[in-house]
């Protein structure tokens, strides 16, 4: 059987996962080439933090030896973007001005890192926090001991934080909202890592909406709208990202947020696909690893034409650890029309919060114990009735299969 040409447009985690799916599967049926803009092949962007943080190495982040790509067939362009896709000739323009053809094609373009539009976010030591060269830069800031501000409480403003400290810098963290992670965490659940963090000497400011960035050729203070100022000599924005959909967009493919896709994760082109952090379902854009590596599995399937094959969504799930406390969350933790069920112990620093609804575990938040998290993310999933252990949930596994 003649192999049909199958392109990947981004060497991220989901686009090399998609790849390692469709070798388990079928490595015969598609001749893949991948095109990533990064000069490094696939990493683990997750662990950027503990990188800058000095806690690994560079060479932990690698997923794949540029020799694996070879080794299985796999055309690997990398330091190379894709300026331009015809759908209906099949045919992709690079930046390097080459053409390339193919009879499928996959979208997996991820994110880009938001930048605010405040006065002064051009001045030099003004960066975001996304790829290793990011992490390179910011480690040399720390390596100098100076003071830095990270501007977002969010999963990623915080590990930005965490790991400036850890190399060494003097850290301020300033969030708009009255909490941490207010996407992930309640309100307690978020007050407790806001005490890890100061406990490891990030000054937490919350409610603080940032005025500008000021400074004489230099990032030398960020300003507060209530007056206060925070010197610093460095400003690192790590407020969000927003799915990549230029290219998409540019070729005529159906964008809202992100790149719309069905449950086969195809776009409005068919012979095109998207999975990831550019790729938007039934409404939602997951900005987390475990959904894409859920999409790719379905698509790998789909490619190979499994007509089985169907994407539902994925149950949120955030997985932290600040300053030696683990921090997890799933599903509607708020639970704002469901029962709570609570345990603390103060003096442990823990936390566990389970919601229930019609008999079911539909959320969960723990601070400093999180041993159960997969269990009680599984009957998350599930959907099966707590009933006969609902007086014993909050304890654990063990004593909820005795009951």
């Amino acid at each position: 059987m003649t192999q049909q040409k199958l392109l990947v447009v981004g060497n991220g985690m989901a686009g090399l996962r998609l790849i390692e799916e469709l070798q388990r599967l079928d490595g015969t049926r598609f001749a893949v080439t991948v095109v990533g803009a990064e000069t490094a092949p696939a990493y683990n962007r997750v662990l950027l933090s503990p990188l800058l943080a000095g806690e690994i190495g560079a060479t932990d982040l690698q997923l794949r030896a540029r020799d694996w790509y070879f080794d299985h067939g796999v055309t690997l362009l990398s330091g190379v973007s894709v300026t331009g896709l015809d759908a209906e000739r099949g045919q992709a323009r690079l930046s390097d001005n080459r053409r390339l053809g193919f009879d499928r094609c996959v979208l997996a373009t991820g994110s880009q890192a938001v930048r605010l539009p405040l006065p002064g976010a051009e001045l030099p030591g003004v960066m975001t926090f996304r790829t290793l060269a990011d992490a390179d830069a910011m480690n040399a800031f720390a390596a100098t001991g100076g003071r830095a501000v990270v501007i977002g409480g969010g999963l990623l403003g915080i590990e930005a934080a965490y790991g400036l400290a850890r190399a060494g810098a003097k850290v301020s963290l300033v969030h708009v909202m009255d909490r941490l992670m207010e996407r992930q965490l309640d309100a307690e659940a978020a007050a407790l890592l806001a005490d890890a963090l100061r406990a490891k000497g990030i000054d937490v400011l919350l409610g603080a909406h940032t005025h500008c960035i000021a400074g004489d050729g230099n990032v030398e203070r960020l300003e507060l709208k209530d007056g206060r100022v925070v010197r610093c000599g460095l400003v690192v924005m790590a407020v969000g990202v927003r799915p990549e959909t230029t290219l998409a967009r540019a070729s005529g493919i159906a964008t809202q947020r992100g790149i719309l896709v069905d449950d086969r994760l195809a776009t409005s082109q068919p012979c095109i696909h998207a999975i990831g952090e550019c790729a938007e379902h039934r409404g939602a854009v997951y900005g987390l690893v475990e959904p894409a590596y859920e999409q790719a599995r379905v698509l790998a399937r789909a490619l190979i034409g499994d007509e089985t094959a169907s994407y539902g969504g994925s149950v949120l799930a955030t997985n932290l650890k600040v300053s030696g406390v683990p921090v997890f969350s799933a599903g509607d933790f708020e639970g704002l029309d469901a029962e709570a069920i609570v345990m603390r112990d103060f003096s442990a620093g823990s936390y566990r919060k389970l919601v229930v609804c019609d008999g079911r575990l539909t959320g969960v938040v723990l601070v400093g114990d999180t041993a159960e998290a997969l269990w009680y993310l599984e009957l998350i999933r599930s959907g099966d009735r707590i009933d006969t252990m609902r007086g014993v949930l909050a304890f654990g596994r063990a004593y909820a299969e005795a009951a």
